[in-house]
């Protein structure tokens, strides 16, 4: 039996300083070692300040998990030597008397599972280790000192994950999650990292760390699986140990032997107090927490009607839901989610083209107007639609410098099916046989007119020839 659990480091990239200091959360883009002060290099005499916003932004976090928010929280002493950490100790929690962590007990279900969520804690980031060449091999180790401090929440899981696949599902409904509360970007580079403890029958636990993405941890995990499964089957026992992800050679490496918790000797953090969280104080953030995902698709599906499967998707991807509210209205709402997760999310499925897209909710709530008003065919739509993102320019303006306007005059689409009767002589004698293949000419009347014709008024014209 196979058991996985997860250690997610999450940043609270929406933050504007860092946890214990004011020097900017936001360490991208800026030079090596310019983002720092005597809190965060962990000078003598330096005292760290809490950030209050972060234990706010951390116990939403809990919250949307389903964790219990203890009514006080502490913070420890980490201590171990890395030259990432300057103070050679890291700031986080620990439940060494009771539960006194952001959050702990919580649970998430995926695909009617339920993964369960065993503590939540708030911490400092370590700086950035930069390795000239490979891990194994580079004689020079570069630190860059900028991220250190930087709010950080770490999620651990309990060993409730049996393969691979059910962690990469669990990883984007997490990511969704804290996207959709507004306190992560976990895209950016490095804001959500995932370290992997991993174990086949009764062998020992191994951690997998230096994981870049969720697609990495799926396929490290599949690697240590096999790799523990073939120690076994030869008697030979896994070692209790940290191994690193090679993304180059696509295999785990040995690290170091696995730290015990004693090895770390936590102690309480003398300089930073009891934080009290009062009852009142946790409603108030519920309060300001934005609608659930799933509180999200559950409207969607029932107040417009929304095919459950276009909700899904659509409730999943904040920025795409968010154009959805900007945009739609009781009478264009099932048609904007349509072209948004048929057509829009095919354009831009990667962030960076996401925020190339220079359409606007008036775009496409216009767009969705027009096609709702048989103004414009679905086909006409796409074509505007990806007009749009490149110019920027209105519906009105795209429709006619493309002469996309709907073609539903019976007259001109008459003498356009005269002319696909001439050319589809055998297919027009089969349709009068087998009236379930008209569709055939419907696509050449509309390849005809370039997707123009009106699909309604194409098929009853033909039917009625036909017959």
């Amino acid at each position: 039996m196979t058991k996985i659990g997860l250690e997610i480091h999450c940043q609270l990239t929406r933050l504007e300083s860092k946890l214990f200091c004011p020097c900017k959360a936001d360490y991208r883009n800026l030079p090596p070692n310019t983002n720092i002060c005597p809190v965060c290099a962990g000078l003598p005499g330096s005292l760290p300040i809490l950030n209050k916003k972060a234990v706010e932004k951390a116990a939403m976090i809990s919250l949307a998990l389903d964790c219990k928010v203890p009514d006080k929280i502490s913070f420890f002493r980490k201590n171990y030597f890395y030259p990432d950490l300057p103070k050679n100790f890291q700031i986080t929690q620990y439940n060494a008397y009771g539960p006194t962590s952001i959050g702990s007990d919580g649970a998430v279900q995926i695909e009617g599972k339920e993964i369960r969520i065993r503590r939540i804690q708030l911490e400092e980031d370590p700086g950035r280790l930069v390795y000239e060449g490979s891990s194994e091999k580079t004689q020079i180790t570069l630190v860059d000192y900028n991220r250190a401090g930087t709010p950080l929440v770490e999620i651990v899981t309990e060993p409730d994950f049996e393969n691979p696949r059910q962690v990469r599902i669990f990883l984007n409904v997490l990511a969704d999650l804290v996207e959709n509360l507004g306190v992560s970007d976990p895209y950016l580079e490095g804001a959500m990292r995932v370290d992997g403890n991993i174990s086949v029958g009764s062998g020992n636990r191994v951690e997998i760390k230096n994981v870049g993405s969720f697609r990495d941890i799926e396929k490290a995990l599949h690697f240590e699986i096999t790799r523990q499964q073939s120690l076994v089957e030869r008697n030979i026992e896994v070692a209790a140990e940290t191994r690193h992800w090679d993304e180059a050679r696509k295999i785990t490496v040995s690290a170091r032997s696995k730290e015990e918790e004693q090895d770390y000797r936590y102690l309480p953090e003398a300089d930073i107090p009891v934080i009290s969280i009062t009852g009142g104080q946790i409603e108030k953030l519920r309060t300001q927490m934005p609608e659930s995902i799933m509180a999200k698709r559950e409207r969607y599906v029932k107040k417009y009607g929304i095919p459950a499967q276009v909700a899904e998707v659509l409730s999943s991807d904040k920025f795409y839901s968010d154009l959805f509210e900007k945009s739609h209205s009781a009478g264009n709402a099932k048609a904007i989610a349509n072209i948004i997760t048929t057509d829009l999310m095919g354009f831009a499925d990667t962030r960076e083209k996401k925020m190339e897209l220079k359409v606007t909710p008036r775009h496409i709530a216009d767009l969705a107007d027009a096609i709702v008003g048989n103004k414009l065919t679905r086909n006409s739509g796409k074509a505007a639609l990806y007009e749009m993102i490149k110019t920027g320019r209105p519906l009105a303006e795209v429709v006619s410098s493309l002469d996309l306007g709907n073609l539903s005059d019976a007259s001109s689409l008459e003498k356009i099916i005269d002319e696909v009767f001439k050319e589809e002589e055998k297919a027009v004698a089969e349709a009068r046989q087998n009236p379930s293949t008209i569709n055939y000419l419907v696509g050449k009347v509309m390849r005809k007119t370039k997707g123009k014709a009106d699909p309604a008024i194409t098929l009853e014209i033909l039917k009625k020839r036909l017959s």
